[in-house]
């Protein structure tokens, strides 16, 4: 049996490769099925991590005391005595850069030991082979998982400190005078102090719940015992589940900024636990969510927002391939992440407009797929729905008029599509206007993520075969954006990722 979807056409245009699909009649080929290893986040034995990052998603140096910025919370309920069994211990979370791990850990690479960056890695596949679980289903590229992942970003950028690779390249310290970069002085790239409540039974009148949480803040001074006073960057995620019932988890998340740290993000994901590009990670998802088979499916109810520059993503999905069409292989120079992002945010208002065109993707793909609308077409282009765009910067035949991708925030180049609540969305169940989903609406978002981003104008290079979008990773959480004092709240549960398969021709 054919596949459903064809693609209708490929085009040349300025030198870059345009792709679209006919979406508008596209009906699910296949059963659908749960490619995550904890579907609908009910599985009493939880398996979660946290892990931290500064503004190039490299470590640069630890905090003091904390370890190596990854902890893991994996526990098994006994079913008898409902005793909570850790897997991780509290010397697992505190592992440093510099301490070898346990020789019973088979993926150890000495050369590693002392690079904060690459011990980091090491050490979250280290948590990972402590909370994996196996099955036996053939359908999975990987048929285990290891845990849904926390991530905190630190968004100062200290241009003095030399930590930021440009274009996947290092460079040394520089002055910058732009405006877009926040940093206090000295040590302002930080990693978090990082404190852990290990998920225990806890009995509230007649009913028991499983509880637990990671909390902290980058201020490394900071003095608990006098509580969390304003000015204080803060950040929590608690989760709850009441025990013996076949219901989600709930996730609680709480983030704070502050004067020195105003720019700070914070997100919760299923990655894939096969590992990524360029180097081994861990996660939830046990296949390839491949465009435009898979849907999204959470609960999401905001409760603060964050102020003006927070940029709450409904969904933030991110790949790997190359300008070529190839997949990445792990090369910083010729790799480019690709990022998908939908702010639900209300008071965001789009970048991309008539007299803006540089900040708005070459084309729009509708859901009929053809023809594509070009950016200069006023009467037609949906403007409104696109909040910016920004290309990679190793791409080598852009139309004018464009703008590359910060070159610090990444270890290797970047493209990001940033999407606003638009009726041009709704058919794939995205919001179809600001105020959707937001403070006071509580939703169940099923997403049809992998068919709107099927049609997403990412870049690659003329007379090469467009790629089948496959993302490692996907997730819901907030990024703010040189704001002090805001605070964001909200809470996740119900996740999962529906994969609808493809008969075989």
């Amino acid at each position: 049996m054919a596949m459903v979807l064809a693609i209708l056409s490929f085009l040349s245009i300025s030198s870059f490769t345009v792709s679209f699909g006919q979406l508008d009649d596209y009906e699910w080929p296949g059963p659908e099925y749960s490619v995550v290893g904890d579907p609908g986040m009910r599985n009493s034995n939880l398996r979660l991590a946290i892990d931290s990052w500064n503004y190039c998603n490299k470590v640069g140096h630890e905090a003091p005391k904390m370890g190596s910025p990854a902890a893991a919370d994996c526990f098994d309920v006994h079913p008898k005595t409902f005793s909570v069994h850790h897997r991780v211990t509290e010397a697992d979370n505190r592992l440093s850069v510099g301490k070898p791990f346990p020789s019973s850990f088979r993926g150890q690479d000495l050369s590693h030991l002392n690079d904060p960056d690459l011990y980091a890695v090491q050490k979250e596949l280290y948590l990972g082979s402590k909370c994996e679980v196996h099955g036996n289903d053939l359908r999975f590229i990987s048929d285990y998982y290891q845990f849904w992942m926390i991530t905190l970003r630190n968004g100062n950028l200290d241009t003095h400190a030399g930590l930021c690779p440009s274009k996947g390249r290092k460079v040394g310290p520089f002055e910058h005078s732009e405006d877009g970069f926040s940093c206090y002085g000295k040590g302002c790239m930080n990693q978090p102090l990082m404190f852990h409540n290990y998920t225990s039974l806890q009995t509230v009148g007649k009913e028991k719940f499983l509880r637990g949480s990671f909390f902290g803040t980058y201020d490394l001074d900071v003095d608990f015992g006098k509580g969390v006073t304003r000015n204080i960057s803060y950040y929590s995620v608690s989760w709850e589940k009441k025990f013996g019932e076949d219901k989600s988890w709930v996730f609680h998340h709480f983030l704070r900024t502050s004067d020195k740290y105003p720019s700070l993000k914070l997100i919760l994901k299923s990655d894939t636990a096969g590992g990524k590009f360029g180097y081994g990670t861990r996660g939830m998802t046990k296949d390839l969510t491949i465009s435009p088979d898979f849907e999204v499916i959470f609960t999401l109810n905001v409760l603060k927002g964050g102020g003006a520059n927070s940029q709450f993503n409904l969904l933030e999905m991110r790949s790997c391939w190359r300008n070529d069409g190839l997949r990445c292989e792990g090369n910083s120079r010729i790799d480019v992440n690709r990022y998908f992002r939908m702010i639900l945010s209300s008071n965001t208002t789009a970048l991309c407009s008539p007299t803006n065109l540089k900040a708005c993707p070459p084309y729009h793909i509708t859901r009929g797929g053809s023809p594509p609308i070009y950016r200069n077409d006023t009467a037609n282009f949906p403007y409104e729905a696109y909040h910016s765009y920004c290309a990679p910067s190793n791409a080598g035949h852009l139309q004018e008029l464009y703008q590359l991708c910060d070159p610090y925030s990444n270890p290797m180049p970047q493209e990001i599509i940033k999407i606003l609540p638009h009726p041009v969305w709704e058919s794939y169940g995205f919001p179809k206007k600001q105020g959707d989903g937001w403070i006071g609406d509580s939703r169940k978002w099923k997403l049809k993520a992998g068919q709107l981003a099927f049609t997403l104008p990412f870049y690659q290079d003329a007379g090469t075969v467009p790629i089948d979008r496959s993302w490692d990773s996907i997730g819901v959480g907030t990024e703010v954006f040189m704001n002090p004092d805001q605070v964001v709240e909200w809470t996740i549960s119900d996740f999962d990722i529906l994969m609808h398969p493809r008969p075989h021709d």
